[in-house]
């Protein structure tokens, strides 16, 4: 019982945190129907100012600190990234009105991470004086690019084989009626212009290193590992502690300001899916990040790794890409519909990663740690 209460207390005491406070502001000023407009273009200075003093932090901790215990935590998250995109192939996938492939891509979104959620949740750390290992924000591209490359390679594998059933079974000729074709936003409408469409068989295979380099060149990845590599091979603490630092918080409460509206105005999309997106998207990040937890709990209790870097693995498992994750699987998986995957991310996902997720995870690790 006490550890439930203790639990309850931490997690009601972080949803009053500002950085939480400004997410449901940005809600609330939404619903009520305010004109406030912040722009795209410092919206994005703010993102690679943030990621910037991430890979700054993490960069400088690397180097300082031995690599070795990176290697469990950073194989861990490898594994809850490739693992989520697989959950929601089986089990959102199976629901009644989801499409596969658009399961498939909204696994490949919540198996991605969100920088914003991570910056969060290092905030949240730091109020409230809980260590973690600095370079913890590292873990970020070891769960985000094999998830995303995971969901594109499964998305591909499974169109190429329904396309080869469909080969199979489609009359020569004879057109088929719209309501007989399945999923028939993916195919032509009679087997002659399938086949006029085909290429060779291997130009259907899925190549790797495509859909890396797209990931390393997103704006999300870039600022980090930019500031990563400054942080490994230059001298920044002077810039770091004159300006990224302090400007951190500030920053990031504009940044959940701009998301609270932006999930908000997103929750019209999700009309137009299923609803088992809402309900995926309120269990996942909970499940995803329960996982995470989980295995960093194996290498706290083996490797000494902090309770705080389990938070942190935990988190970003439980969040869901909202810069990089996007755009690339609109060009990775095109026939996956965005509304499902971006609208159950940005809508839902996102807060509750953020205002239920963080403060469950810290309350989780204070309890345990006593």
């Amino acid at each position: 019982m006490d550890f439930l209460s203790l639990l309850l207390m931490d997690f009601v005491k972080q949803l009053q945190s500002p950085t939480l406070g400004f997410l449901i502001g940005g809600m609330i000023i939404a619903a009520l129907g305010s004109e406030l407009v912040i722009p795209e273009s410092i919206c994005t200075i703010i993102v690679f100012m943030l990621l910037t003093k991430i890979g700054l932090t993490g960069g400088i901790a690397i180097r300082n600190s031995n690599l070795m215990d990176m290697v469990l935590p950073a194989l861990f998250a490898i594994v809850v990234g490739v693992l989520v995109v697989f959950i929601a192939r089986y089990t959102l996938a199976k629901l009644p009105k989801v499409r596969t492939v658009d399961a498939i891509a909204t696994g490949g979104l919540f198996g991605a991470v969100s920088g914003s959620t991570m910056a969060a949740a290092l905030t949240l750390l730091e109020e409230e004086k809980i260590p973690y290992e600095a370079w913890a924000g590292a873990l970020y591209p070891f769960m985000d690019i094999p998830a995303l490359v995971t969901a594109i390679v499964v998305a591909n594998i499974y169109l190429n084989q329904k396309k080869r059933r469909v080969e199979n079974e489609y009359p020569s000729k004879q057109p088929v009626a719209a309501g007989d074709y399945p999923d028939q936003q993916e195919y032509p409408r009679t087997r002659q212009e399938y086949l006029s469409q085909q290429q060779d068989p291997a130009d259907n295979r899925v190549k790797i290193w495509p859909i890396i380099e797209e990931s390393l060149r997103g704006p999300a990845l870039s600022a980090m590992l930019l500031g990563l590599a400054l942080g490994l091979f230059t001298q920044p603490e002077s810039v770091y502690k004159s300006f990224y630092d302090p400007a951190f918080r500030g920053l990031l409460s504009i940044l959940m300001l701009v998301m609270g509206m932006e999930a908000w105005s997103r929750i019209g999309e999700l009309r137009k899916v299923a609803q088992w997106y809402v309900v995926y998207s309120v269990l996942a990040p909970f499940v995803h990040g329960l996982i995470a937890f989980g295995l960093g709990l194996i290498a706290h209790y083996t490797m000494g790794f902090s309770l705080g870097g389990v938070v942190v693995l935990a988190v970003i498992a439980s969040s869901s890409s909202d810069i990089s994750g996007p755009p690339t699987l609109r060009a990775g998986i095109p026939s996956a519909n965005p509304s499902a995957y971006i609208g159950a991310s940005t809508a839902v996902g996102t807060p509750v990663a953020i205002g239920l997720c963080i403060p469950f995870f810290i309350g989780l690790a204070q309890a345990i740690g006593g």
